[in-house]
């Protein structure tokens, strides 16, 4: 009797508790597999297909199946060594490098099989007991451009698989760009074949007629608000150059293009061989995998005295008519920030044109030292920092994209440990110049330009346009306005156009369209100072907003400025004419590639 009770609780135990029973007596009986979905296609706002799926094939595994194997047969079919094939199998088994390993459970042995071998191995595979070919797709890419945005995908990991059920071992899923922000949106759902199997392993046909097979939901296509024809154009303007080109259409916050240069073709992180050509691009030291648009963080220098101006309007420290005076500097401190030459005194308009130094200086000055009234300097300057919070600067702006950097904007804290609580504007003048402590990424420098434009207001940039069948979040369509009145914005406009006009980005303008503008060269404290402009148009009604930023190329007006008025004349009129085909030229043949890196 005691044997029987003894027995019967071992078959309890066995057939309800043990799930590797169950899995093993599934198993004889039925081969579950899993069909994959077709991933969502990504196109570019003009309809062009950017990304879709190709057949790919992978050799799957169930360890405890594998008998009477002829490895070396099996070798020759598949275009792999015997020590290659002894090491992955080991591979496959080691928990430590497999994770949730189990002998019953399909595991990947190979991926990403060509053609011609998977016709080889889809003959013989009845002569390899345990070995299955699983179908699946891989992404292909119709341009050799804009990998930082498009992203990739590969392999799961142990987190992911832990976060998210959806996963098992050797999936894949988005890794980079909007691959893996849009993930959920693009895998779609998987499907279940249930095959039934005899005695020998051989598959016999659907289990009851396929009637409990589920279909797979394939995902969701994406458009962007991307030109995938500017985007190649900006990526072209940018070799042998550091840094990123943003162009944002400001009545809508979608990201036109998102240029970070060095780049590469996103062919390369798909295949067999997308771990060699990822460790390459991890060794190149001027890292193609940095997506600087949204990553990079530089000093915006003089691209950020329009948000003093404003700051200061708004704050009544000045008013568009008052006059501060410069002779080559700012008169406290030993002279510096020093200035280039122009007329003086100077209203802020003309500063704006002129890009004087000094008048920011100056600026800072009354709104912290002279005219704060009753609050502590501490005070007023986190007033200060509240306001360049509001015009996206210190935070991220929360682009649909992944590893969006904040730059940064200090506190008064942070200058009260620095200086030990004394301290006023002398101390932090080069803040009022976008130099100090000061770091933006390209994508809130161009943020800045299309909320100029919209006279105080952004919507957060991003890059999907459309998504099949749902709305977008509300994030990407609804106005963030700036704590600065929208009547402070006009003396800015208006100094952003005579900049082009008689001031200092003189070489951005273009027969027939008016544009504003702010150029800006970045002092870099390692090495050769970085090249930035930005600006939008047209001047009466903006359609684009633009930055650019060019690691250690010097002022400005060299480099920054007729890039963008390439890429403007290029979005604008669809083609660069014939009259700045030199200019292009001039481009096109700079290498800017310093011999260290920052």
């Amino acid at each position: 009797m005691l044997l029987v009770i003894i027995f019967i609780i071992r078959l309890f135990y066995l057939q309800i508790v043990d799930s590797d029973y169950k899995s093993w007596a599934d198993s004889n009986a039925f081969y579950k597999k899993t069909l994959h979905p077709s991933r969502g296609m990504i196109y570019d706002r003009e309809g062009r297909l950017l990304v879709y799926n190709q057949p790919a094939y992978d050799v799957m595994v169930i360890m405890r199946e594998v008998k009477s194997l002829d490895t070396l047969d099996f070798c020759n079919t598949v275009g792999i060594t015997k020590e290659q094939f002894i090491k992955r199998m080991d591979e496959i088994r080691n928990r430590r490098l497999n994770p949730g390993y189990s002998s019953y459970i399909p595991q990947r042995f190979m991926n990403h099989l060509s053609a011609q071998d998977y016709g080889l191995l889809q003959e013989k595979l009845y002569k390899f007991p345990g070995f299955y070919i699983q179908n699946r797709t891989i992404r292909e890419y119709e341009y050799p451009n804009a990998a930082h945005l498009l992203g990739n995908i590969g392999e799961v990991n142990k987190n992911d698989i832990e976060a998210d059920p959806y996963y098992v071992q050797s999936d894949y899923s988005g890794r980079s760009g909007v691959e893996r922000s849009y993930e959920e949106i693009l895998r779609g759902e998987k499907g279940l074949e249930i095959l039934l199997r005899d005695a020998h392993g051989r598959i016999k046909g659907k289990y009851e007629d396929g009637a409990h097979d589920v279909e797979p939901v394939s995902g969701k296509s994406l458009t962007l608000s991307i030109d995938i024809e500017l985007q190649a154009y900006g990526e072209l303007l940018m070799q042998n150059k550091l840094g990123a080109i943003v162009m944002i259409e400001p009545k809508t916050g979608e990201v036109l293009c998102l240029v970070s240069a060095p780049s590469f073709d996103p062919k390369l992180l798909v295949g067999r061989q997308r771990g060699k050509n990822h460790s390459e691009l991890e060794k190149n030291p001027y890292t193609p995998l940095l997506d600087r648009s949204i990553m990079g963080t530089y000093p915006p220098g003089s691209t950020f005295k329009p948000t003093q101006g404003l700051i200061f309007l708004q704050e009544g420290a000045i008013t568009p008519q008052t006059l501060y005076t410069c002779y080559r500097g700012y008169p406290y401190a030993g002279g510096r920030p020093a200035c280039h030459g122009h007329y003086s005194p100077l209203a802020l308009q003309y500063a704006i044109a002129t890009s004087c130094n000094a008048y920011f200086c100056w600026g800072l000055r009354d709104m912290l030292d002279v005219k704060r009234k009753t609050k502590t300097v501490q005070e007023t300057f986190d007033i200060w920092k509240d306001h360049m919070v509001s015009m996206g600067y210190g935070y991220q702006l929360g682009i649909d994209l992944p590893g969006e950097k904040r730059g940064y904007i200090p506190n008064s804290k942070v200058y009260d440990k620095i200086y030990n609580g004394r301290w006023n504007s002398s101390t932090i003048r080069s803040i009022s110049i976008g130099q100090g402590e000061i770091t933006s990424t390209p994508l809130q420098i161009c943020n800045l330009a299309a909320t100029i434009a919209n006279r105080g207001y952004f919507i957060t940039p991003h890059v999907v346009k459309k998504i099949e069948g749902m709305p977008l979040d509300s994030l990407y369509t609804e106005r963030r306005y700036t704590s600065i009145d929208s009547r402070h914005y006009d003396t800015i406009y208006e100094g952003m156009r005579d900049a082009v006009l008689v001031g200092t980005c003189r070489g951005v303008a273009l027969p027939g369209i008016n544009i504003c503008g702010k150029t800006g060269t970045a002092e870099n404290p390692h090495g050769k100072d970085h090249s930035a402009f930005m600006g939008f148009a047209p001047y009466e009604d903006p359609e684009v907003a633009i930055a650019v930023y060019v690691q250690n190329a010097g002022f400005g007006a060299t480099y920054a400025v007729p890039i963008a008025k390439l890429m403007l004349e290029k979005y604008l009129k669809g083609s660069v004419s014939e009259a700045n085909k030199h200019t292009e030229n001039f481009i096109l043949n700079a290498v800017i590639l310093p011999n260290y890196v920052q």
